[in-house]
């Protein structure tokens, strides 16, 4: 499976952005599909994931009522919609795959897109 993120930029404070992964190799079907993201000197931080055949989502505290993970079959593609965007979000994001059920752990996904880098002005 090969993931290509795009989306990301530069973005005022209160902005939104539309971040988008393009799926392709195989097919996803029965993969969980997810984005993190990774601040400056930090971590991986899980943001939201989709199970692709059933649609359930997560999502982490931090973007609960902002962010929206959707999933477009006809095009392979999943999608992180932004909204109300802080200087907190300043991240690189990164879509992932892994087979069965999603996971908050990034470790545990096996296939990984480039990064896409959103940067929030305050």
């Amino acid at each position: 499976v090969q993931l290509q993120a795009s989306g990301g930029g530069l973005v005022q404070t209160g902005g939104s952005l539309r971040l988008s992964c393009a799926a392709s190799g195989r097919t996803v079907s029965a993969y969980a599909m997810a984005w993190f993201r990774q601040a400056p000197e930090k971590d991986y931080e899980f943001v939201a994931a989709l199970y692709w055949n059933g649609g359930d989502t997560l999502y982490a505290d931090s973007v609960k009522g902002r962010f929206t993970i959707s999933r477009d079959n006809g095009q392979n593609t999943v999608d992180l919609h932004i909204n109300s965007l802080k200087p907190e979000d300043t991240a690189k994001y990164y879509c992932a795959a892994k087979r069965g059920g999603y996971s908050f752990y990034p470790g545990n996904y096996e296939y990984w897109g480039q990064g896409t880098l959103v940067t929030v002005s305050s």
